[in-house]
This record gives structure tokens, C-alpha cells and sequence, in this order.
């Protein structure tokens, strides 16, 4: 019986076009469980997947979507039932292999995680990749000793995806949130996830030549990198850690090492692809436990596999805030 996907095609120029295609279970990978896609959601990855690839695309046609939820229609292995409800983040899927924007997908079982007690579907995906690395992130500067009482705990981009879900989970945690945004419209909206104070993203745009500031942040979730993280690891307390988990403002990293030789400063990677399937499973039942049900509603908008042409172009311009979630049966 065929079904829906979004399919993206290069031709033999090397340009690449998307659109809604109807495929059978025929064309789908090889797996081990096959699930019935509910829901997907936008990622900065998926706009690269969905335009020219990024370097990520190994092969096409291609099917995009870094994580969705749904659930079992087969498995062969026994961790799995049909009907079980599972959320796919990672693993290259919708990159080098074929993703979530389909209404079926067939994967290894090693990569699903059911979704826990608390968290339908949609909220999983309201969640999704973003939020499990905020939640990641988070769980690795408390890891490191950052508490809710050693002072302002800051997030970069703010208002995308991963930034929206850590200001509130932080929130939710008990700690003093500052928020970054290049966005005067989104204040309100960080507000009321949560953040204490809004800063404005050029604050920490320009370069400084003093490698050490005044001591400021306790933590930072930090989704920008470039000059704002040079910035931020300057202005961190002694001891205290940056979680790096994007590069919206640059790969490149101009700073020196004076805030981790005399602040101790820890600069902490954040990789939410090849996360071993344990900790995953421990961070998906503490969001589900910690994230107010109704932030998932107002960091989320809810679109078709349609618009995910024009969404790819959007989210790789900045011009994407919060949570889009793809329900990929409408």
C-alpha cells in the first residue's frame, strides 16, 4: 500500500528538489522494525538535508527527518511489540540514512527508545532531537557541579529549538535563566518559558581583546559557538561549565585558553547522535518527569510534509522559532 514521504532528488547538475511522493514499504531500508511515523519535527540538520545536503546526504532520493515518534507496526526483535509507542532520535537517520518525513520507516531496533509514562506522540516530538539535547546538556553541567543556588545560568539562541526547551527545563529546575535572542518579538515567549532576564544576542557578538571578563554565568547551554561562545567562556565563575550544542553563529572559536588555565573554566561537547541507548532512556523519562505540559504547547506549531520545502529554507535563515513539529498523516 503505498504512502506518503518527502523525497529529495538531485539531478545530474548536482541541484537537489524536495517534494510529497507516494512510496511502498518496497523502497524503504533495510530494519528490523518498521513503525508508523505520527509525528517528525525541524532541525537545522533537516534544512541542509532538505536543500543541498550539507555534506550529510550520502545517497539519492533521499528522505530527510532526524527523529520522529510513532508506533510499532513490525518488529524482530523482542524488545519491541507492534503498537508500542517509540521516539527515533540520532544515528544518522535522515541524514545518511533515511529518516523520519514518511508516514512508515523501517530501523535497526537499537536505535528506538520508548516513549516514556507522561508523553504522548506529539510531545515526544514537541521535545524531539532539540530538546533531548538541552536535557543532555543540562545533564552534563549538573554533572559538573552547576547548581540553581551558585548564580544566573545563561542560554544562547534562545528562542530555537534546543535554547527554548532549556530555558524551561532549567526553569523547571530551579535555576535563574538568561536568555540570549537576536529577537525583540520573542521576549515575551522567553519569559514565559521561564527566563529571568533577556539579553540581547549583540551583546555578545563583537570580539573583545581582554580574554577574561567579569565573572557572570554559573552554566551555559550554548547553541550559537563562534564569537558568542569565546565570549561567554570569558565571563564564566571559576570552576564553572559552557555545554556547547551548535554552531548557528560559526564553527571557529576565537578565544584563548586563559579562561580554562585561571578560571577553570570547562568547555563541555554536547553530541546527542551517538548517545549510548542507556542515557537516552534516563533523559527522556527526567523530561517527561521536569517539562510543564503547557511550554510544549507554546514552544510548538504543528505543520505538514508540504511545507517542508519552504520550512528547510526558513530554519537555515534563522527565521525559525521553537518547536515545529510534522505531522506527517495530514
Amino acid at each position: 500500500m503505498p504512502f506518503n514521504a518527502l523525497v529529495v532528488e538531485r539531478n545530474e547538475e548536482g541541484r537537489t528538489s524536495a517534494s510529497v511522493e507516494r512510496i511502498t514499504h518496497d523502497d524503504l531500508p533495510e530494519g528490523n522494525v518498521t513503525v508508523n511515523v505520527a509525528y517528525s519535527t525541524l532541525n537545522y540538520k533537516d534544512g541542509l538535508c532538505i536543500g543541498p545536503g550539507g555534506g550529510l546526504v550520502r545517497n539519492y532520493p533521499h528522505v530527510p527527518g532526524i527523529d520522529f515518534s510513532g508506533s510499532v507496526e513490525t518488529s524482530d526483535d523482542d524488545r519491541f511489540s507492534p503498537g508500542d509507542k517509540v521516539v527515533l532520535t540520532g544515528w544518522r537517520v535522515g541524514e545518511v540514512r533515511w529518516g523520519g518525513y514518511a508516514q512508515k520507516a523501517r530501523v535497526n531496533a537499537d536505535w528506538l527508545v520508548g516513549i516514556p509514562d507522561g508523553l504522548d506522540e506529539r510531545g515526544a516530538m514537541s521535545i524531539g532531537t532539540a530538546g533531548l539535547t538541552a536535557m543532555l546538556a543540562i545533564d552534563a553541567l549538573e554533572e559538573h557541579g552547576m547548581k540553581p543556588d551558585a548564580g544566573p545560568v545563561l542560554v544562547t539562541g534562545a528562542s530555537g529549538g534546543v535554547g527554548s526547551v532549556a530555558t524551561s527545563l532549567l526553569a523547571a529546575l530551579g535555576y535563574q535563566v538568561s536568555a540570549v535572542t537576536g529577537s525583540s518579538q520573542s521576549q515575551d515567549y522567553l519569559r514565559s518559558l521561564g527566563a529571568s532576564d533577556i539579553l540581547d544576542r549583540q551583546a555578545l557578538a563583537e570580539t573583545t581583546k581582554r580574554p577574561l571578563e567579569r565573572e557572570t554565568w554559573a552554566g551555559c547551554v550554548d547553541a550559537v559557538g563562534g564569537t558568542t561562545l569565546a565570549r561567554v567562556l570569558g565571563q564564566m565563575k571559576y570552576g564553572c561549565s559552557v555545554a556547547a550544542v551548535g554552531l548557528a553563529g560559526g564553527a571557529a572559536l576565537p578565544t584563548t585558553v586563559i579562561p580554562f588555565l585561571l578560571r577553570g573554566v570547562n568547555l563541555l561537547g554536547i553530541d546527542s547522535v551517538m548517545q549510548p541507548v542507556d542515557r537516552r532512556q534516563r533523559a527522556w523519562e527526567r523530561i517527561a518527569q521536569l517539562i510543564p505540559r503547557r511550554h510544549l504547547e507554546e514552544v510548538t506549531s504543528v505543520r505538514t510534509l508540504a511545507d517542508l520545502p519552504q520550512l528547510g529554507k526558513d530554519i537555515l535563515r534563522g527565521q525559525v522559532r521553537g518547536r515545529v513539529v510534522i505531522d506527517v498523516n495530514a
